[in-house]
């Protein structure tokens, strides 16, 4: 089965998203929880462990540098070297394809980790209106998807996003500060990330001035009237962190709090900054 892009981003719309049974297996299936874990964007646990790696700039962050080699890493089974917990993976070989050419329609983003020049953890997921929903993660050392994580939350801060959907709730994942929410509230924040409208019906859409960017989503809000305001593109966002150059005319409002980061301080150092500062 070849998946359609097209259909994929109708799909993420409506809070439906494909698995397959093994790596292997040539067939797709739908899935939409009843209860769907995501994270709220002002409240990421940061360990003190994690902290410190941070601090310490024990890592190096990237957006879209690495797309394909982060979905191949989160497709490992057990024998692979960045998933030896995991026997198996839901992630056959067309939805690997789908999501690759989803990048390259600047649809999907994965943000890379990489230590002493070589890729050692990673994310990926696919960005829709104000919603980033995350798919996957791996480790090849301690922490390291943990440290992708605290970046595409600093950087979605920054961008003016509003939901982080991670699926389904894990201990790791509650750990760092998941919450599970009924698939009915979970659509109603997904309506209100993409069109601006909340559960009574009242929108927050601004009158279009110029194009806004809407990742292959309809920016218009319920009653065709208004449209979101331009979000900044996460690969933007988390260059804007991390070499601290984040001009504040240049940023949404929801991002322009988070813009004053010095620029003598370590891109780790932002990212912890941006975690641990209220709104």
């Amino acid at each position: 089965m070849t998946l359609d892009t097209d259909l994929l981003l109708k799909a993420y719309a409506i809070g439906v998203f494909p698995m397959a049974d093994s790596r292997d297996d040539p067939d797709i299936f739908w899935v939409e929880p009843q209860l769907r874990a995501i994270f709220p964007l002002e409240s990421f646990h940061l360990s003190r462990s994690l902290t410190k790696k941070l601090r310490q700039d024990r890592f190096e962050f990237t957006c879209d540098a690495a797309f394909a080699e982060v979905i191949a890493a989160c497709a490992e089974t057990s024998s692979g070297a960045a998933t030896k917990d995991r026997a198996e993976t839901w992630i056959n070989h067309d939805i690997e394809a789908a999501y690759i050419k989803l990048n390259r329609q600047g649809n999907a983003h994965s943000i890379e980790c990489w230590q002493d020049g070589e890729l050692v953890g990673g994310l990926y997921g696919v960005s829709i209106g104000r919603a980033f929903c995350g798919e996957s993660m791996f480790s090849r050392v301690t922490d390291a998807s943990k440290a992708a994580l605290a970046a595409l939350v600093a950087a979605m801060r920054l961008a003016g996003y509003e939901l982080l959907d991670c699926q389904f709730m894990t201990d790791h994942l509650a750990s760092l500060g998941a919450r599970e929410i009924s698939q009915k509230e979970y659509l109603r924040l997904l309506a209100k990330a993409l069109y601006g409208v909340d559960v009574s019906g009242e929108s927050r859409v601004s009158q279009p001035s110029g194009s806004a960017a809407s990742d292959g989503v309809s920016s218009a809000g319920a009653d065709g009237t208004g449209a979101l305001e331009p979000l900044l593109p996460l690969p933007d966002a988390l260059s804007a962190l991390l070499d601290g150059a984040a001009a504040e005319g240049a940023l949404p409002d929801a991002g322009r709090d988070l813009a004053g980061f010095g620029k003598s301080s370590s891109p780790g150092k932002r990212i912890v900054q941006s975690l641990t500062q209220t709104s």
